[in-house]
């Protein structure tokens, strides 16, 4: 395996960048506008589920029950209308599509705030809202993938895809400690409010960025339905094995980590670590070895980068075996940290090995079929660990969870998987 790592991390010729090379990237007009933006609109993100899960429980009829209902109420819209998402995206301007998803889950945050500040606030209202939000989402994720590649020169994507991760990843870890110091010294309708404004503001700098062509390549596509669309994203995402290998066993795998973490991490926590604080420390450890694996992605320029990608993935699962054994907390501590980086690392490898290997006009849709696999069994997952656990133990179901994590590594006997080059092939157009 030492000889296939060092295979898969050997620098591409020609690719050696320094920091300030990524750092000056910034001042290009678009990214810098694209990056901001990603960092308004994430803080705001974070602040919202603290925010929602403190309101939902504090308000008549709030119960555990109640807030789950609320958060499926927004997961179901982003899995059932992702793939319209990416039919979107290919269609229209990248950049005007994510300024209408971040305006109307802007909207809905300021209503959902409003709800609780006028004392209005039901579970039906909120899980509607939530709804309006999820969707709002599905369309912006797979313009987004389509958006970075109409900023940055192949060059430059690697880098671009960091600096969009890195201003997600700061963001997020500032947010959710902002959203707590709201929650507490203001209350959550007033969280959600300012989050609202957040997806506003964000909104308001996507209007400024431009692709770098003259006009967005969507609308040269021929005129033909939705479904039409959509077949003919379906064909290019089974056309390319590597992809469809690695979104089918990151599916499995999703359901695994997050079954583990959303769920029954919290539920060990409780009964073997000692509460919400130290796993507070757990998921912030995480979200800091995220950053930190963003900064290693930049740095990094594999030869075959879904290589590397494949061999640090099974890293994100470790922390969940130290939840099942329990190892001592600093130990799981340790172990989330380097989860986060391996999650980091993953996924901008990932995201430019998508962009420079999928012609620009269907892009988009490869991406939702991807964010599709994604998200679409994770409520399954977290919907059927509560009664795994009460059959058979919650370690006992962690080590299920983490058996499903896993499958992960085996992309690495897939041959495309190991095998694809970076940089952009011959005959893959570019965006502009």
């Amino acid at each position: 395996m030492s000889d296939v790592s060092d295979e898969a991390a050997e620098q591409s010729p020609g690719d050696a960048r320094e920091w300030r090379d990524d750092l000056r990237l910034l001042r290009q007009r678009d990214l810098g506008l694209l990056v901001a933006a990603r960092f308004v609109s994430v803080l705001g993100s974070g602040i919202a589920p603290i925010a929602l899960a403190f309101g939902v429980l504090a308000i008549p009829g709030g119960s555990p029950s109640a807030l789950g209902f609320v958060l499926f109420c927004a997961a179901l819209p982003r899995a059932a209308f992702v793939l319209f998402g990416g039919v979107a995206a290919d269609r229209v301007d990248r950049a005007r599509l994510m300024v209408v998803a971040e305006s109307v889950a802007g909207l809905a945050h300021l209503a959902a705030g409003a709800l609780f500040l006028t004392g209005n606030a039901t579970v039906p209202a909120l899980g509607a809202l939530a709804a309006v939000g999820g969707t709002a989402t599905a369309l912006f994720f797979p313009a987004l993938t389509g958006l970075v590649p109409e900023v940055a020169t192949d060059d430059e994507l690697q880098a671009a895809n960091g600096l969009v991760r890195l201003a997600t990843n700061v963001a997020g870890l500032v947010g959710a400690a902002l959203g707590g110091i709201l929650v507490v010294s203001v209350g959550p309708g007033w969280a959600l409010a300012f989050d609202g404004v957040t997806f506003v503001a964000a909104a308001a700098m996507l209007m400024f960025v431009r692709r770098r062509g003259a006009v967005p390549a969507a609308v040269d596509l021929p005129s033909q339905g939705v479904l039409a669309d959509l077949r003919d994203g379906w064909r290019e995402f089974v056309s390319h094995r590597w992809v469809v290998v690695i979104v089918v066993l990151a599916a499995i795998s999703n359901v695994g980590f997050n079954a583990a973490i959303d769920v029954l991490g919290p539920v060990q926590a409780k009964a073997q670590l000692g509460g919400a604080g130290p796993w507070a420390v757990i998921v912030t450890s995480f979200g800091l070895g995220a950053v930190l694996g963003v900064l290693v992605a930049m740095r990094v320029r594999p030869r075959r980068p879904l290589l590397l990608a494949s061999i640090v993935a099974p890293v994100m699962v470790l922390p969940v075996a130290a939840l099942a054994a329990p190892l001592p907390l600093p130990a799981i501590v340790g172990l989330a940290f380097l989860a986060g980086v391996a999650a980091d690392v993953f996924g901008v490898l990932w995201d430019t090995a998508l962009q420079q290997n999928i012609p620009g006009d269907a892009l988009s849709r490869v991406s939702a079929y991807d964010w599709f696999g994604s998200l679409a069994l994770v409520p399954l997952g977290l919907a059927a660990v509560g009664p795994l656990a009460e059959a058979i133990g919650v370690q006992a179901a962690i080590w299920v969870t983490f058996g499903l994590g896993s499958v992960i590594v085996l992309a690495l006997l897939d041959p495309q998987v190991r095998g694809l080059r970076a940089g952009r092939p011959d005959d893959v157009p570019r965006p502009d």
